[in-house]
């Protein structure tokens, strides 16, 4: 399989997207979120300082912590990364404007919404880490991962073609677009237990991390109880992938699935058993980028005829 320089520059523009949201999380569970207190620049400074006395006069020295300023301003440059990389992925899909336009759309769309991105992160400083706005700004960034998976899987089709029976492919289809929308649901569950959680730490901030899941509510119990709406067509795109389709493909894909799935799970429980590891809440988030990857790269791939 031989790729051209759009799928290459496409596939790493999804990958580096994915790696950005890491990146973010790890922002989170450092609690660097405020790191740099203005934007775009950061302490007035484009390259932040590296001591409280390189601090311009206009900034409280008490708001420093190099750490935490060097995390948010490595954290804003990758993302500036990313956004060039989706602009030239936008500039290289001119050449498929007539003969494949959901590239150049999906690509423009993708170069659009980095945008509105790069503005939305701003607010979220501006505004002091305000709760909804951090999570509008996580739904974005899978929005944008989505809408670049799927100009890059419209680039690159041809390689991904399987043959299957018509039973199968609607039984892998409709269980992948229930596995989806439970995927989904589960995730805007999960972004109101962060906000929840956000709130207690800024009620109390002194509150140990182990009690922070007991001082939310039923919010944590309602996400960990509807993670069998994942597990169960999880294990049915598994048994149809695997052993049905008879495509070497779908059963990679239906086994990675299934292994995210499972992997979630052992997160989700680690979480509320082990007082909420930081690195547990990074990888708990980085999973579920992944799996939406992989249940949507599942779907438009058992339609592809």
């Amino acid at each position: 399989m031989k790729l051209n320089t759009y799928q290459k520059v496409a596939i790493t523009t999804v990958l580096a997207t994915i790696f950005l949201i890491f990146v973010g999380g790890l922002v989170r569970a450092a609690g660097a979120g405020l790191g740099c207190p203005d934007w775009p620049k950061c302490f007035g400074m484009w390259i932040p300082p590296t001591t409280a006395t390189e601090l311009p006069a206009a900034f409280d020295p008490s708001q420093f912590n190099v750490f935490k300023t060097w995390t948010e301003y490595i954290n804003r440059l990758i993302g500036v990364v990313i956004g060039f990389l989706i602009l030239s992925t936008f500039v290289l899909s001119f050449r498929y404007r007539k003969s494949r336009p959901a590239v150049f759309y999906s690509s423009a769309a993708a170069f659009v919404m980095v945008l509105f991105q790069g503005w939305l992160g701003g607010q979220v400083v501006l505004t002091g880490l305000s709760e909804w706005l951090i999570t509008v700004h996580m739904i974005l960034a899978m929005a944008i991962m989505a809408v670049l998976l799927y100009a890059a899987y419209k680039a690159t089709s041809e390689f991904l073609s399987v043959d299957l029976s018509d039973n199968i492919r609607r039984g892998l289809f409709w269980t992948g677009v229930v596995l989806l929308i439970f995927t989904l649901g589960q995730t805007v569950l999960g972004t109101q237990v962060r906000e929840a959680i956000d709130l207690v730490k800024n009620v109390n901030p002194t509150s140990p991390r182990e009690s922070w899941l007991d001082l939310i509510g039923s919010i944590d119990e309602y996400h960990r109880t509807l993670s069998w709406s994942v597990f169960l067509p999880g294990l049915l795109i598994g048994y149809l992938g695997v052993w049905k389709s008879g495509s070497n493909l779908i059963s990679k894909l239906s086994l990675a699935i299934v292994g995210v799935i499972l992997f979630q799970i052992a997160l989700g429980a680690g979480l509320y058993y082990l007082g909420m590891p930081p690195a547990y809440q990074v990888f708990h988030l980085v999973g579920v980028a992944v799996l939406i990857c992989l249940e949507f790269l599942l779907l438009l791939v058992v339609k592809n005829k």
